[in-house]
Parts: C-alpha cells; sequence; structure tokens
C-alpha cells in the first residue's frame, strides 16, 4: 500500500489500485424542478443523465466562463454532482441564485458521501463480474446498491479508470474487493487524471476559461445541441465560429522539487501563452502538468514562470483535440 499522505505520484502509476478522491464532494439536487434547473445552467441535457450514462458538464457565467466543472449521475429522481472541495462554497453559492427559482427543488452537500478512484479493470471487475461489460465507454455507468460505478477515461498510456461514487457507509460485500492492500494515495489518482487529461478548477482558474478552452467537449461535457443555459451563447459562438485560439495541453518537466501551482505562467520567447491548470510531483523526479497554452505557440520552445525557468516537454493525450491539429496545419 502506498502512504496515503504521499505528494509524490508513483512513476508508473500502479496497474491495479484504489485511492479516495479527497478533494472532490458530492451534491444532491432533488425536488420537482431538479432537471429544469440543471437544464438552465449545465453544458450538457438532461435527458442524457440517466441510470446507464453519467456525462460531464459544466456550468459558466453569462460570459461563458467555466466556474463548475462536474460530472452529473443520476440517483433515482434526484441527480448528484461533484465538486472540488474548495470550491464547495464559491459553486454553492452561485448555483443558489437561480435554485431560488425553482420551489420545492433543494441541493445539498453529502457529507458521508466519497469518490473512490479506480484503476486498472481488475478491481472494477471484481465489483460487478457479470455487469462489467455494460462500462464500454466513458460515462457508462451502473448503480451497485446505493453506490454507482461508472467507465471514465483512460490515460494516454491506455490505463482503464473507474470512479466509485459511494453514497454511505461502504458496503460490507465490497470491503474485500477494495481492500488496504489495494489502496494508494490520492495523489495518484490526481496523477491519473492529469495523464487522462481531465481539466480541474482551483480558486486561482475559476472564471478563467471558456469549456472549451480546457477540453471540455473532447471528454463528452459539453452538448451543442441542446439549447439555452448560461453562458451558451459564447460557448456556441466559439464552437460554431472556429474561434478557439489555445486549449488543454498535456506537459512534463525536470527540475521542480514541488509542483506548480495552478495559474502559474507558461512562457515562449519571454511571453506569457498559457498557464497551468492541475500538476503533480512524479517520483522519477519529473513533473506532469495540463495547461491552457495558445495553438500558436505550443509547437515552440515553452517554459514555467520566467524565460529561465524548467522547459516543457509535450506529451499525449487520450483524446483528438482537433483544434490543435488543425493549428499546427495552418502555421505550416
Amino acid at each position: 500500500m502506498t502512504d496515503s499522505t504521499s505528494q509524490v505520484a508513483s512513476q508508473p502509476l500502479p496497474a491495479s489500485a484504489w485511492a479516495v478522491a479527497d478533494d472532490q464532494r458530492l451534491i444532491r439536487i432533488s425536488g420537482p424542478g431538479t432537471d429544469k434547473f440543471l437544464q438552465g445552467q449545465f453544458s450538457q441535457s438532461l435527458a442524457d443523465v440517466t441510470a446507464t450514462f453519467s456525462p460531464r458538464a459544466a456550468a459558466c457565467t453569462p460570459k461563458g466562463r467555466a466556474y463548475c466543472l462536474t460530472r452529473l449521475v443520476r440517483d433515482g429522481d434526484d441527480v448528484l454532482m461533484a465538486v472540488p472541495d474548495v470550491l464547495i462554497d464559491t459553486i454553492s453559492t452561485q448555483l443558489r441564485k437561480y435554485l431560488m427559482l425553482f420551489r420545492g427543488t433543494e441541493m445539498r452537500v453529502l457529507d458521508d458521501a466519497r469518490i473512490l478512484g479506480i484503476i486498472g479493470h481488475g478491481l472494477a471487475e471484481q465489483l460487478c463480474p457479470d455487469r462489467i461489460s455494460e462500462l464500454d465507454r466513458p460515462g457508462a455507468s451502473l448503480a451497485l446498491d446505493t453506490d454507482h460505478l461508472i467507465r471514465t477515461e483512460d490515460t494516454a498510456e491506455g490505463l482503464p479508470r473507474y470512479e466509485l461514487w459511494q453514497l454511505g457507509d461502504p458496503a460490507a460485500a465490497r470491503a474485500p474487493v477494495l481492500s488496504t492492500e489495494q489502496q494508494t494515495s490520492p495523489v495518484n489518482w490526481r496523477a491519473a487524471e492529469i495523464a487522462a487529461g481531465i481539466a480541474t478548477l482551483t480558486p486561482d482558474t475559476l472564471e478563467a476559461y471558456v469549456p472549451q478552452m480546457l477540453n471540455w467537449q473532447h471528454v463528452g461535457g459539453v452538448h451543442f445541441k441542446k439549447g439555452c443555459y448560461t453562458g451558451q451563447e459564447v460557448i456556441a459562438r466559439m464552437h460554431f465560429l472556429g474561434q478557439l485560439k489555445k486549449s488543454l495541453f498535456r506537459f512534463s518537466a525536470e527540475g521542480l522539487a514541488t509542483a506548480p501551482a495552478p495559474g502559474t505562467a507558461v512562457l515562449a520567447d519571454g511571453k506569457s501563452v498559457g498557464e497551468v491548470i492541475s500538476s503533480v510531483v512524479l517520483a522519477d523526479d519529473s513533473v506532469q502538468c495540463l495547461a491552457v497554452v495558445r495553438h500558436d505557440a505550443a509547437e515552440g520552445d515553452l517554459h514555467l514562470d520566467s524565460a529561465a525557468g524548467p522547459s516543457l516537454h509535450r506529451l499525449g493525450l487520450p483524446y483528438p483535440v482537433p483544434e490543435q491539429s488543425a493549428a499546427n496545419k495552418s502555421d505550416t
């Protein structure tokens, strides 16, 4: 078992392990206006949030800037969503401005719930041996008693990943599968999120980006035909007019003892061309990060924080980003 307090991720990541996503909290939305409320605030169509599919979504300001990146999970008549612990008050306050219009509908934090990140097929298959084939794509989900098992994006290196949303005390039947011997540090799950190209927001990056700049459309988080929601006009214009000039890239760097903080500048020729979104230190003394960078600068000589800072080396993502390829072709 990896030390649960470690701030350094394994390299390579464990092929079969689970971790508590200790930086995430679960919120339940319930009541007669649940779907209408969420339909008007999130970039996902609530018709697609079903008992067997749990897609990602974003909530944005009227200017189209994301303040919440989440996944929506159907739990009976209710909907669950995950938010970063550091943003729970900010996100709740923003959403309650609209929730007050829906009488009888409420939103509450589930203090006893948690998300477990599962790396590898083996543990997930042991949790549901007769139904694992149903989890055949990112977002596919199924109920395990009161819990939800969700397939999420593989890492760029091909490691399968799942999320188990536990809504109460861990079921005794699952304790032998999710044993302490198989538990790994939360930092390994955060490293797996970076390796899978999944952005997360912090107070330093809140309301800084349109969802497409965070590749949210490429992980199923933006439904471009669902109709109106807060920020939709800006998001749709960027999509249909091809105005996306920067997006999420994955990089590595050497010679850093600590991970660069969200918002750290990415520079080319001494000028800022982007910012770090999330990062993690690996056991081989390298750092991996996700950063939003201008397409016209992404292939150049990039440095962290200053012109003399550590060099960034581009790494692959597990999903295609056509906008980045189109920008590269247009520069040649």
